[in-house]
């Protein structure tokens, strides 16, 4: 909408317009699950603010980070006024919210649209959830009234002083997990972390150490851990004077299988299907199993 005030996001919000929101998934219905993540989408975001040199301003960099999983969401077929933050503002906004709005002529819906923005009570910039102890503000989510948070993500990036900021980084996140599971035990509650590659020149025993801290943040059976974590590297070269402008580039090859982006949306993705029954998130479960599934989408007749 023309004049609408900028945010933390607004960054990205041309590039995730013209973003397809394809199918991800690689495999056919006899294989086991294999997610592709749009990894060319994530270089071109994370170029804005490398690029800004607004590394460490406002969390801009992290920013990027949040819209391209919400966006990876919203192609594994999650419905989109369901995954915050949204692509475009309000960044959060209940989907009865956005049903309503769909459902006005287009003079009252404009108009009520931008007193919803005005009104950080009703459409926040950052979603905020009470774990069992404290407040957590989450970096992507997927939520409604009738179910409740059902994807509770936070993310991490650390782009230099590796060693030295690990310990506080894992001491962190691990609270947060047993913060929000044990509020929301059937929730998919994810961790994932960024590094640039330049930890595995500058300070390799760092890469081994979040290497395992990513293994060690997993529940184990006793409810505490999240249920997906992953990490991943990206690299770019410092810009220099008579040079080409930098340009951000996701190494996955560099990381471990398990832990890998692939692997951390997948775990996310099927965690939500195991716990919900089949006529919710018919479109994502048809298109991991790869299959149309005769069943009507749970509320859609709402709509």
């Amino acid at each position: 909408m023309p004049g609408r005030k900028a945010d933390s996001f607004s960054l990205y919000d041309d590039l995730l317009a013209a973003a397809p929101v394809s199918d991800p998934w690689t495999h056919t219905a006899a294989q086991t699950p294999a997610y592709e993540p749009d990894y060319g989408l994530l270089g071109e975001l994370l170029t804005i603010p490398v690029r800004a040199s607004a590394l460490s301003e406002s969390g801009i960099f992290a920013k990027g980070i949040d819209s391209w999983i919400a966006h990876e969401l919203r192609r594994a077929g999650f419905a989109a006024d369901e995954i915050w933050p949204r692509p475009q503002r309000p960044r959060i906004l209940p989907r009865d919210i956005a049903i309503l709005l769909e459902k006005l002529p287009a003079e009252p819906r404009a108009e009520l649209a931008a007193r919803i923005e005005r009104i950080p009570a009703v459409a926040p910039v950052d979603a905020r959830i009470l774990g069992r102890a404290y407040v957590k503000q989450v970096d992507v989510c997927l939520s409604r009234w009738d179910r409740g948070p059902e994807i509770l993500v936070s993310t991490k990036t650390q782009l230099s002083s590796f060693r030295k900021n690990l310990p506080n980084r894992f001491e962190e996140s691990y609270g947060d997990a047993g913060n929000l599971r044990a509020r929301h035990p059937l929730a998919a509650v994810g961790f994932f972390f960024v590094q640039r590659t330049t930890i595995l020149t500058d300070e390799p025993d760092a890469f081994e150490l979040a290497v395992d801290m990513i293994r060690k943040l997993r529940d184990r059976g006793d409810g505490t851990g999240y249920t997906a974590t992953g990490l991943l590297l990206v690299e770019w070269e410092n810009q220099v004077p008579s040079g080409p402008p930098p340009a951000v580039r996701a190494r996955p090859d560099l990381v471990p299988a398990d832990i890998a982006p692939s692997r951390f949306l997948t775990d996310l993705v099927q965690r939500v299907l195991e716990v919900n029954p089949i006529a919710h998130h018919v479109r994502v479960r048809s298109l991991l199993e790869r299959r149309a599934i005769p069943v009507p989408e749970a509320g859609s007749a709402e709509r």
